[in-house]
């Protein structure tokens, strides 16, 4: 996945409007959430948010309890000072693999991360965070590059995912929907990335 001076530098190099990540609006990760009935009053965590609009969008809506997390400082402090650093977000600089969460959320929202663990062992640390970071009937969104997407970001391998693969991150669940959308980089270009938005069931 890369260290964290790799992620700076795409930010402070490229700026945030100008990676290929970048969304001026969120639109699918708000109706998924939407759609799973995710209200004000539930807790979400935005795994690799860096400077990702979600949150302005979130506390817009009227939720008092965010995270974002992410490798790269450059990427938190921009959103930090976006958006004003309400008390109503915690800012987790960390890297996803060796992280501890130290609570549990109700929701976990990650675009486009999962994609950039290629290993089946770095996925295992993935599920593993994912399920000791929300609460066992939590919600989830995750969205990640198609078989037929992108086989390289930023000048990193990834492992594009099918609808099973994003599945089996995140064992006994109820999906809800399974998407297919393409996002038109800030270049131009289109990257096709598949999504999953559910439930985790109790076991």
């Amino acid at each position: 996945m890369a260290d964290a001076a790799h992620w700076n530098s795409r930010y402070e190099t490229v700026g945030s409007t100008e990676v290929s990540w970048f969304e001026a609006e969120p639109t699918v990760s708000v109706e998924l959430l939407a759609e799973l009935g995710i209200g004000a009053d539930q807790s979400v965590i935005d795994v690799g948010g860096g400077a990702s609009r979600l949150v302005d969008r979130l506390l817009a809506a009227g939720h008092t309890d965010l995270a974002v997390l992410d490798l790269s400082g450059a990427a938190l402090a921009e959103a930090r000072q976006r958006v004003g650093d309400p008390a109503a977000v915690e800012w987790i600089e960390a890297d996803l693999t060796t992280w501890e969460p130290a609570r549990r959320w109700d929701v976990w929202h990650d675009r486009a991360v999962v994609h950039f663990l290629t290993s089946d062992e770095e996925r295992a640390v993935y599920a593993a965070r994912l399920a000791d970071a929300i609460e066992p009937d939590g919600a989830f969104v995750i969205g990640a590059f198609a078989p037929d997407g992108p086989t390289q970001c930023s000048g990193l391998e990834v492992r594009r995912q099918s609808f099973d693969d994003l599945a089996e991150l995140v064992g006994e669940a109820l999906i809800i929907e399974r998407r297919h959308h393409v996002h038109l980089t800030p270049s131009g270009a289109t990257q096709s990335f598949n999504w999953i938005a559910g439930r985790r069931l109790p076991t």
